[in-house]
């Protein structure tokens, strides 16, 4: 090519926005270019926060998310940053508004996710499941992960059965007991939330996002359950051709528990009346 129009190329490159010059050099690579600094916001997307406590289904939605929701999955991050303006960024993670939780997003940091979501910056996506099948999980996870130094996500990767687990937290239910105080296999410094504080937490949530989903609702109709995420989204999809699966998780695990375990049926008949009748208003029985 004669340089003269080399150089005409190079100045009209030059000329052109960023994001346009960032659409002919992924043109000429054949491959998507995102650098680590650059923060994408196309169309009228704002940023996504998927919000879940410990236990409540959030790796489920994450999986879901990533493999349904379109181009915009390139976006995704296990993980969450706080932008003041839109982005079509999807980040995922735990998070509080009042109490700390070691590897949670600290309340200060929330704050600032529930202004931008009221002022139309961010959307919040809350997924939480009932709180006493949260409690159990919780437990397995961190027995699993911390002490046992094996990942896992939920119970049925760890026990075939609720024979099984039943079997298994009998025989360790001081653990539980320790879990639900907030207090299991946490490291010097470390804070966890107990059972109470899980509750308010939620509740606090399900006050302030934009969308707010129960797990226990994806294990009847999960193709309408995702549909409520690409509304708020705005994401421009033909869901026939999605593949939306339930999840594997157990609903209601916790009341066969109820019946096979004496000590966790007498913590759950322990709990003060304030607590259980925030349980109810949840929508969850005991």
């Amino acid at each position: 090519m004669h340089r003269v129009q080399v150089r005409q190329r190079l100045i009209r490159f030059a000329r052109k926005s960023f994001r346009e010059q960032l659409a002919i050099v992924q043109r000429q690579l054949g491959r998507p270019l995102i650098p680590r600094w650059y923060v994408p916001h196309l169309r009228n997307d704002r940023t996504a926060y998927v919000i879940g406590l410990g236990g409540s289904g959030r790796t489920y939605l994450n999986d879901l998310i990533v493999q349904n929701i379109g181009e915009r999955a390139k976006y995704f991050r296990n993980a969450i940053r706080f932008h003041p303006r839109p982005t079509s960024m999807i980040y995922s993670g735990h998070a509080t508004m009042r109490y700390i939780h070691t590897g949670a997003l600290s309340p200060a940091v929330t704050r600032r996710i529930i202004e931008a979501t009221r002022s139309g910056f961010a959307d919040l996506i809350f997924i939480y499941r009932h709180p006493l099948d949260s409690l159990l999980t919780n437990w397995v996870w961190r027995r699993e992960n911390i002490l046992n130094k094996r990942g896992i996500v939920g119970i049925a990767d760890v026990y075939k059965n609720t024979d099984d687990f039943c079997a298994a937290l009998e025989a360790n239910f001081s653990e539980l007991a320790e879990c639900e105080a907030g207090s299991f296999l946490t490291a010097p410094g470390a804070r966890c939330l107990s059972l109470q504080e899980f509750i308010e937490e939620t509740e606090l949530f399900l006050s302030s996002a934009t969308l707010t989903l129960r797990l226990e609702d994806f294990m009847i109709d999960p193709f309408k359950e995702f549909s409520k995420i690409a509304e708020v989204m705005s994401a421009d999809l033909d869901l026939s051709r999605r593949r939306i699966t339930a999840p594997r998780a157990t609903p209601y695990r916790y009341l066969a528990v109820k019946k096979n375990v004496t000590p966790f049926r007498d913590l759950i008949n322990a709990l003060d009346a304030e607590t259980k009748t925030r349980i109810e208003k949840m929508g969850y029985a005991l």
